[in-house]
């Protein structure tokens, strides 16, 4: 499946030296079309049209009254703030994303070796909404003093069978990342699980100050 990104800044899911970026095709004989920061364009001669999110839902880049079947999905590969890529992409159809517009999709990023799942339309996808309460209790946890963040992490990674610990990989990537990803999702929902906790506002604000 022959796909072709339009770009107007560096993707996130997709830096300009990964093997899936470079090894898109001419714009005229792309069947899929990945939007980057660029302003989203319908086709409907195209497989399908992907739309690269961060922490918004794809209803904020097409009518979220759609009533007739798109060829429109969005997408993210999962990065732990500055971490580099994993292999896992998210796929997010709308209520009326076609079934073979979701076929296309999964075709191409599966041909290239990643992990592809689908989910509805949701702030935060599924990873997320999963993950990141268990980093923002465990940061309170951190700052209440239940435990050392080597032994919170310690406890994780040996009794969970983690391969880190959640302050471990929350800090490696970056707790400003963490703040906005948090934020966002707390806007989303109101719900205090999401609420952005004490050690990343503080390297939020820090950062914005030093900026």
């Amino acid at each position: 499946m022959r796909y072709t990104f339009v770009k107007s800044k560096p993707s996130r899911s997709f830096p300009e030296d990964d093997a899936f970026f470079c090894a898109q095709s001419e714009p005229d004989t792309a069947e899929i079309v990945i939007f980057s920061g660029a302003r989203f364009k319908p086709d409907h001669a195209k497989a399908a049209i992907l739309i690269e999110l961060l922490n918004e839902c794809l209803g904020e880049h097409i009518d979220d009254q759609e009533s007739t079947s798109i060829n429109v999905l969005g997408f993210a590969r999962y990065r732990n703030g500055h971490d580099k890529p994993s292999n896992l992409v998210e796929l997010v159809r709308h209520a009326n994303t076609s079934e073979k517009a979701v076929a296309a999709a999964r075709e191409m990023f599966a041909a290239a070796g990643f992990e592809v799942v689908v989910c509805s339309d949701q702030a935060g996808r599924i990873i997320d909404r999963l993950v990141i309460p268990k980093y923002n209790a465990a940061l309170r946890f951190l700052d209440e003093g239940l435990a050392s963040q080597a032994d919170m992490d310690l406890t994780c990674k040996l009794g969970l069978g983690y391969p880190d610990g959640p302050i471990e990989r929350v800090v490696r990537g970056g707790l400003a990342n963490h703040y906005h990803a948090s934020k966002a999702l707390f806007e989303a929902y109101g719900t205090s699980a999401f609420a952005p906790p004490r050690r990343a506002s503080v390297a939020y604000r820090r950062d914005k100050t030093r900026g």
